[in-house]
């Protein structure tokens, strides 16, 4: 039986493991070329595990920003992580430890569109650990590959914006309305007017949190 979760999970998995594995590799990349090994791709993927934090991360790093800047954008970031987390309190009620605890924390965008569309504990847990595995996969091989081959790495910061530009393109062609992307669009031009392009992005977040809590129940989506 759990021979046969697992296959499935891993046939459910892999369009997620191409996109993991080729991101992965360009942040690895990324990192090698900002004179961070392997071990920090390891450590990052593991213990944040956060596709666009850790692609700020590089920065940050190269930067040596401070750690409570650090954890507030991280917060801000990743904020959606938690209403994840959230919504399957009630269906993982009954599952405890450290597996209830590392599913939750496993929760990114596509691990959490494969899990909610299930109750067996099993296969939510291996599709978190494979995708997991697969983005620590790619990210530790794009930094042994950064270090041994020279690579040309201009560009290669934009791959999960474009990654998203894409998602919210898609999301847009089949949305009947467009009010929580326009909110969004509207909140970010905003602040970027205010604040500039090195500090928006917090405020940008807080203000379509408040806008979309204000606006609950009003906006049909």
């Amino acid at each position: 039986m759990r021979a046969g979760v697992i296959r499935r999970a891993i046939h459910d998995t892999v369009p997620v493991m191409t996109g993991y594995v080729v991101l992965g590799m360009g942040f690895g990349i990324l990192l090698s070329t900002k004179g961070y090994g392997a071990m920090w791709a390891l450590f990052t993927g593991l213990a944040i595990y956060s596709g666009t934090m850790q692609f700020v991360c590089v920065d940050m790093f190269t930067a040596g920003t401070g750690l409570l800047s650090c954890a507030g954008t991280a917060l801000m970031v990743s904020a959606r992580h938690i209403f994840y987390g959230v919504s399957m309190s009630e269906r993982w009620k009954d599952i405890h430890g450290l597996r209830k605890a590392y599913m939750i924390y496993a929760l990114t965008d596509e691990t959490y569109s494969l899990v909610c569309e299930s109750d067996d504990e099993d296969y939510c847990f291996w599709v978190s650990l494979l995708d997991q595995s697969y983005w620590v996969a790619g990210g530790v091989t794009g930094s042994l590959l950064g270090e041994i081959l020279p690579f040309d790495s201009r560009g290669i910061d934009f791959a999960l914006t474009a990654l998203f530009v894409s998602i919210c393109v898609e999301q847009w062609m089949n949305s009947e309305n467009h009010y929580l992307a326009m909110t969004g669009l509207a909140a970010s031009v905003l602040c970027l007017a205010v604040f500039g392009a090195d500090g928006f992005l917090i405020p940008a977040m807080i203000a379509i949190t408040v806008t979309l809590f204000i606006l609950r129940g009003k906006i049909d989506v």
